[in-house]
């Protein structure tokens, strides 16, 4: 019964708004401002009817008494609406404590069945008083209207973002709801006003210069208002001899165009530029901050210790006729094992590389930087190496988890319904009691964490491949808190202050070290009256933070291969660096797949560590 009451009352509301808006259409409730000349634009878009409607809703009102057995005393009067009876909720909403407690504890009144005197019952009962009409009023909010920025007369392709063609922006506006239309569309572009009958319009985009310029712009609607006033800063710079002595000209006319924008329709921004208000350096970031268009442009044949060590354990490898099984104590390969395991660790290392693509172009987040950080921090072994607290492709922390869940609003709305009833995640993970917290942390760390006994090598691919996109959101969340740090020492964006490479580098000490580490060297750098560089920033951090440095050094020396013979990026930290070239690589790489190839060495083997020994000593886990 109370579900067809349910289902009842959002009929009511569905058909209410239906007529609502039919009324509109016909021009009632709304003012219809006549249509602006477009050479003419409206000094400012001012608001105009407000789009909260009151609707006023019809519904059957029960009212009941708690009353005492002895004395029939009135304990609490209390409305619902639906029939039967309340439920406790209801009581305890309306009634004192007292009243609640006597109605819960109160037991079944034999005397009211049989007839006989019920004065002798002890506790409550409840008493319905009848029901009667009732109404109330309901504000709904009506949906506004949007305007969207997009280009015209050329679509750039990422990351070069290059035209052949010199583009024009286009703004087009979109008006929700029924019979209602977008009658002009209005802004400002470097401080001159542009205005436009209709839908859209085309604005054209003067050269910037590489800071950019700022465009405000909005939508007219028939419905009385105006749209949210939206900003988004453009950089438009021309390329080639456009102006020759001898009037004549044979480089080609290109035109580089980046928009930067939360209304922006096109492809997709350099990742994070949008948090940071940053352009890349013109022509697209650099190659360790790209995503490769060809899959096979992902593939490395490193020489990784730990790998090995780790598929030598699991059974993958077999090193039985090397010096100690191929193992040091600590589990990482020898020179012996390494090479026994050499076709297994390349292919094991590129085995991830199309779903690091994908989720690179889905995110934003370059494939390549997130490959070289799998490189540094894992070696690409997605299981638990030596400690819990660490897990993963990424070797996720509870730390880490922390920034994703705090700095990463829209992860932490998907990912918390899965550990908790909905009603505990629409609090912010800043709202929760530090158990609820710690539960996330330890749960979304386990998440991450591929370890599978039971699973071929030991590890679930199924889940290390979907550790790919949290790893994603995980450094989204950095690119936030790193943001946030310049802001706070500086009190503008982050990319008025910073070079986009220099900020994603920032970013990875973030990553790394912590915010702490990174807050402490930017404040020092901004006291000491500096720029906010690179070179400038790592200088300054503390001696306890300064293992970030080569951190982000190895990492940003890496890039995309452009051949399939890559080239070995530096290892982690006390891993020795490669001596002789790496083998070669043949085969195909097919996009949404696994790659397949076949290893074919042009030296011997791998090479050995720099004393040639069969062990080649200790190495600390990256």
């Amino acid at each position: 019964m109370a579900q067809r009451r349910s289902l009842f009352f959002l009929a009511s509301i569905l058909a209410a708004i239906f007529v609502l808006a039919t009324l509109t259409a016909s021009g009632i409730g709304g003012i219809r401002p006549a249509q602006a000349d477009s050479g003419t634009p409206t000094p400012t878009a001012t608001p105009g009817p407000n789009r909260n409607k009151v609707l006023t809703i019809d519904f059957t009102r029960y009212n009941w008494w708690i009353s005492t057995w002895r004395t029939n005393e009135v304990l609490c009067s209390l409305s619902i609406e639906h029939e039967g009876l309340p439920d406790p909720a209801e009581i305890k909403a309306w009634c004192d404590a007292s009243a609640y407690n006597q109605y819960i504890n109160t037991k079944p009144c034999p005397q009211a069945s049989s007839g006989e005197d019920v004065s002798l019952c002890n506790g409550v009962y409840l008493h319905f008083l009848g029901s009667k009409p009732a109404h109330r009023q309901v504000t709904i909010e009506l949906p506004s209207a949007v305007a969207w920025i997009s280009l015209t007369g050329c679509e750039p392709v990422p990351p070069s973002n290059r035209c052949s063609t010199r583009p024009s922006l286009l703004i087009t506006g979109e008006e929700p709801l029924p019979n209602e239309t977008i009658i002009s569309v209005q802004g400002t572009f470097g401080g001159e006003t542009f205005s436009c009958k209709g839908s859209s319009c085309v604005v054209p985009i003067p050269a910037t210069g590489m800071q950019g310029e700022t465009v405000e712009f909005w939508v007219d609607s028939s419905f009385g208002d105006s749209s949210q006033h939206d900003n988004a800063k453009v950089r438009m710079v021309p390329w080639g001899d456009f102006i020759a002595p001898d009037g004549k000209n044979n480089d080609p006319r290109l035109w580089y165009v980046d928009v930067l924008s939360p209304r922006w329709r096109g492809s997709p921004a350099a990742s994070c530029s949008q948090i940071w208000e940053s352009f890349p350096d013109l022509g697209g970031p650099p190659a360790w901050l790209s995503t490769p268009n060809r899959l096979e442009d992902m593939l490395t044949s490193q020489p990784l210790y730990y790998l090995a060590g780790s598929l030598i354990q699991n059974g993958q490898v077999d090193s039985r006729d090397c010096p100690d099984g191929g193992l040091q104590s600590d589990g990482v390969a020898n020179a012996c094992g390494l090479e026994r395991a050499r076709p297994a660790v390349i292919e094991w290392q590129n085995q991830f590389d199309a779903q690091i693509v994908q989720v690179g172009q889905e995110t934003g987040i370059p494939a390549q930087l997130m490959k070289n950080m799998f490189n540094r921090e894992s070696q690409f072994w997605p299981g638990i190496f030596r400690t819990y607290l660490e897990a993963g492709l990424g070797q996720m922390t509870e730390k880490g988890a922390d920034t994703v869940l705090l700095w990463n609003p829209s992860f932490y709305d998907q990912f918390c319904p899965l550990i908790f009833e909905k009603s505990v995640c629409q609090r912010n993970f800043t709202d929760l009691d530090e158990k609820e917290q710690n539960l996330l942390r330890g749960a979304l760390v386990s998440k991450v964490n591929a370890t599978c006994p039971d699973c071929p090598a030991g590890i679930d691919l199924t889940q290390a491949t979907f550790s790919v996109s949290v790893f994603a959101s995980s450094l989204r969340a950095n690119c936030e808190q790193a943001g946030q740090v310049v802001y706070n020492a500086t009190g503008k964006a982050s990319g008025l202050s910073s070079s986009y490479v220099d900020l994603w580098k920032f970013t990875l000490v973030n990553y790394n070290a912590g915010s702490g580490c990174l807050e402490e060297a930017v404040q020092q750098t901004i006291q000491e009256g500096l720029t906010l560089t690179w070179e400038n920033v790592s200088n300054r951090l503390d001696s306890a933070c300064q293992g970030a440095v080569p951190y982000v050094e190895d990492i940003s020396s890496m890039g995309p291969q452009v051949s399939t013979t890559p080239t070995s990026p530096a290892t982690p930290a006390g891993i020795p660096a490669p001596q002789t070239p790496t083998p070669t690589l043949s085969g195909t790489a097919t996009p949404g797949g696994t790659p397949q190839f076949t290893a074919t060495a042009t030296e011997e083997a791998y090479p050995y560590p720099p004393a040639a020994t069969e062990t080649p000593g200790s190495y600390p886990y990256p």
